[in-house]
């Protein structure tokens, strides 16, 4: 997910944090609400960025965040407390990881053929 360029530039690899995703309708997004529901959790929001994803619910706003657990269990049980939609948590990888998480894919995906 974290790639050389895009998002390897917006979210650098931070050992010990979480990637989520999240939405919430346009008029109810406020950075300062999911900071919140960050900290409510002894967490740190060390990323957030609204992305141009688009939601299955029209109307939703699409934003990734980071924050400095590996575990994001609690971060998005409080951010589902506070009205957030949480629709993807991933444990950050090091470039190395995701490379060889890359590889062993593609092998499954030859094997299975």
């Amino acid at each position: 997910m974290c790639g050389a360029g895009g998002l390897g530039r917006l979210f650098p690899y931070t050992p010990e944090s979480s990637l989520l995703t999240v939405e919430c309708p346009a008029a109810d997004y406020s950075a300062s609400s999911i900071a919140r529901a960050v900290e409510d959790c002894d967490a740190h929001l060390l990323n957030l960025n609204v992305t141009s994803e688009t939601s299955v619910v029209p109307g939703n706003v699409v934003v990734d965040l980071r924050v400095n657990h590996r575990n994001a269990d609690a971060v998005s049980r409080s951010l589902e407390r506070y009205g957030f939609i949480v629709t993807s948590t991933d444990a950050a990888m090091s470039p190395a990881e995701e490379k060889a998480r890359g590889n062993a894919l593609e092998l499954l995906h030859y094997l299975e053929i």
